[in-house]
């Protein structure tokens, strides 16, 4: 058989799996088949994993990018590289698009609200994310990404950004949507690997004489399960109540040609969120390859070349934060430790007259009996308000399970509180924010009191730049915009 990058072979191995479920030759962690019919045992051949060069031409079109080192990406399928057949991540091109020509898009935002925008035939989900980021008076943070989603089967996936979107539209049933959402672990795996993949399989690749070492002591069986050229990756939305799923972690592999039959779709099933993001990510990898890359610096390469003169954006952490005196006509930097820190006290005792001002002002507001410290913090697109902890959790996942990822809400258990979802190597954790008294004022602590803070906007910035007793630093919010 000749093995090429787009022919997928899924896990039908006798080969024993380790204790942590890694399979012993670098392999993703086990996921199984749940339905379809797959074809004979064919013969395929063997490989060592990959291991990426240093240097590489990139190519888009008629711009050219050169990097002067690829991360260290394990090739997660050795079995489908043989002599004859390139790695997974092989310099690639976007296909030529259609001839241009104009058509109307709907999409749809979070809340439901939609707006219908008129593409030409070789718009990217990169040009029409841009486009939407503009009309939404968004922040361009390369984050946002356009979904496809096929309610009827309970499916949806993420656009790669050099996907036309006409082509993607074409293949969609009319009961199927685009959805603009954030996704911030798009290219995740591009910084931080080992959140991806196993361990061992990075240590592999990272390794010089990782790809002379014999990984295999026994002949692997691999059946062949389905052709990535005419396919498209997603994930399972409702598994087990759609499809009798064993987890909640499925996945699928859909023909473009099947629009709303379930029959021809193929259906696997990962052990845990993390094994099925290994998975996902492994797919994309084979099928792509180099354009993941191409699509991950090209947004970094056109604001150095658009803005090579501007100044650089600092960003807000606890090494670019100095203390100022603003006393004078001009401000000046405190460089006496003791000034500084007599600077700070005075500063929050500052902080604190004017909180009790607004409290006062706000109990003598229309906003009585709350005060204006209870109830800022809505007007903060990182608070989603009355939503259950089920439906947190499923818009964290929705918009990457990338450490750092954050919102707050209404908790439902204490009418007083609020709580804090926060993801952390891929597992989400809840920390509940009580109210506490002190001189006669409101302020807001999630570790008993020991920290505490004027308003939920103090305390988000606050951890920000400092985990506390949190397990990470708040990074990025989960946001839902209206278009």
């Amino acid at each position: 058989m000749d093995a090429s990058l787009e022919s997928l072979c899924a896990a039908a191995e006798t080969a024993p799996l380790l204790h942590n479920g890694q399979h012993p030759h670098g392999r993703p962690p086990g996921a199984r088949p749940l339905q379809g019919q797959v074809a004979p045992r064919q013969r395929l051949q063997r490989s060592q994993p990959m291991h990426i060069l240093a240097v590489r031409r990139l190519h888009q079109g008629d711009q050219q990018l050169r990097t002067s080192s690829l991360p260290a990406i394990p090739n997660p399928f050795p079995e489908l590289c043989g002599p004859g057949s390139p790695p997974a991540l092989t310099p690639g091109s976007v296909p030529p698009g259609p001839a241009a020509a104009k058509q109307d898009v709907k999409v749809f935002s979070e809340d439901g609200t939609s707006k219908v925008v008129e593409i030409l035939a070789d718009t990217t989900a990169r040009d029409l994310c841009q486009l939407l980021v503009y009309r939404s008076h968004c922040v361009d943070d390369n984050s946002w990404t356009l979904v496809e989603h096929h309610p009827h089967l309970g499916l949806e996936r993420c656009l790669e950004d050099h996907e036309l979107v006409a082509q993607v539209e074409s293949t969609m049933a009319s009961e199927s949507q685009f959805l603009f959402r954030k996704n911030y672990a798009k290219y995740e795996f591009f910084k931080n690997p080992t959140n991806f993949f196993p361990e061992q399989m990075v240590t592999w690749c990272q390794q010089s004489n990782g790809s002379q070492t014999q990984l295999l002591q026994e002949p692997r069986h691999l059946q062949l399960l389905a052709d990535l050229e005419d396919s498209r990756i997603f994930s399972l939305m409702a598994g087990r109540k759609q499809y009798g799923a064993p987890t909640d972690y499925g996945f699928c592999i859909k023909p473009n040609r099947v629009r709303n039959e379930a029959k021809e779709l193929r259906l696997l099933c990962a052990e845990d969120e993390q094994s099925r993001t290994c998975w996902m990510t492994a797919f994309r990898l084979l099928k792509y390859g180099m354009l993941l890359y191409q699509n991950y610096r090209i947004p970094q390469q056109r604001k150095a070349m658009l803005s090579p003169f501007s100044t650089p954006v600092r960003s807000v952490s606890e090494n670019s934060l100095v203390a100022m005196d603003f006393s004078g006509q001009t401000g000046r930097v405190i460089e006496n430790p003791a000034e500084a820190q007599s600077a700070a006290l005075e500063e929050g005792h500052a902080w604190r007259k004017r909180s009790t001002r607004m409290n006062i002002l706000g109990s003598q507001s229309p906003l009585h009996p709350s005060t204006l410290s209870t109830v800022i913090h809505r007007t903060q697109h990182w608070f989603h308000g009355r939503i259950s902890r089920e439906e947190s959790h499923r818009i964290i996942k929705q918009q990457g399970l990338v450490d750092g990822l954050f919102l707050l809400r209404d908790s439902q258990s204490n009418p007083k509180a609020f709580v804090l979802t926060l993801c952390h190597h891929q597992k989400i954790k809840n920390f509940q924010i009580l109210p506490c008294e002190d001189d006669g004022q409101t302020f807001f602590s999630l570790d008993d009191g020991n920290t505490k803070f004027s308003d939920l906007i103090q305390l988000v910035d606050f951890y920000q730049l400092n985990k506390g007793v949190l397990p990470c630093r708040l990074k990025h919010h989960c946001i839902r915009v209206a278009l």
